[in-house]
């Protein structure tokens, strides 16, 4: 009997609730008082996802989410939905808005990226086409268009492909090229696996395109290899 009221007495186990703590601790009321500058990578996701479980705080299940990328946030923009529902505490709603919110931001350099801007390094190239392929898990092959004054005219699209490569015809792209008056393009992919090494298709690619720009007067000013931390450039290595 004694064992039973114990049991009967013993006080309710309450979920962990982040408005037990000081005011100027919560996320939402820290942001207010000091900033947004004020706060972590985890207290931002937190707010994202509102609340945690039983024994953990939306912080405390942020700050598991991001270490599991290494607290590299570039990391967990490539996540997806089903990804992110994999850490207990994330379900389908939390997870699109963390995503929703890691794809403003992508745009948000993208509307940067998107002032006029002129090209006069293989640097330039790679910050201005950054935006497009930051982050992606498969292989995409890009045109820039330029004019006269190396100027970008328009950015293009040529294909999507998987892990290990795509497709990138010279036919489309010196015809996008023609169709926009280009006066030079630039060529660009990107290498998911991080190796900035150009492999023996993109050599053969490469020259096979310079050839065919030298005949229609459209030279081919570079051809970078885009990886989330560094690039290769064909023209700052003397081969274009």
């Amino acid at each position: 009997m004694k064992d039973v009221e114990a049991t009967a007495i013993a006080p309710y186990q309450q979920p962990l609730n982040i408005k037990t703590w000081a005011e100027e601790d919560r996320p939402r009321e820290k942001l207010l008082l000091k900033g947004k500058a004020a706060l972590s990578d985890a207290e931002l996701i937190a707010i994202l996802i509102g609340s945690g479980t039983q024994k953990l705080t939306a912080v405390d299940v942020a700050k598991l989410i991001l270490a599991a990328v290494g607290n590299d946030l570039n990391e967990l923009a490539k996540l997806s939905v089903k990804d992110l529902m994999k850490h207990k505490g994330i379900g389908e709603a939390k997870a699109i808005t963390i995503v929703s919110a890691l794809e403003l931001g992508r745009r948000r350099k993208e509307t940067v990226a998107g002032a006029k801007t002129r090209i006069t390094c293989s640097t330039d190239i790679y910050n201005y086409i950054k935006p497009q392929l930051l982050d992606l898990p498969h292989e995409e092959f890009w045109v820039i268009l330029l004019n006269r004054a190396n100027v970008v005219m328009k950015k293009e699209s040529i294909s999507s492909g998987g892990v290990a490569g795509t497709v990138a015809d010279p036919k489309i792209i010196f015809k996008k090229a023609l169709e926009q008056l280009a006066s030079s393009i630039i060529l660009v992919h990107n290498h998911p696996s991080g190796n900035i090494k150009p492999s023996a298709a993109d050599i053969s690619l490469t020259k096979k395109m310079k050839e065919a720009g030298q005949f229609l007067d459209l030279p081919v000013l570079d051809h970078i290899i885009f990886t989330d931390n560094d690039y290769y450039s064909f023209a700052d290595e003397g081969l274009l």
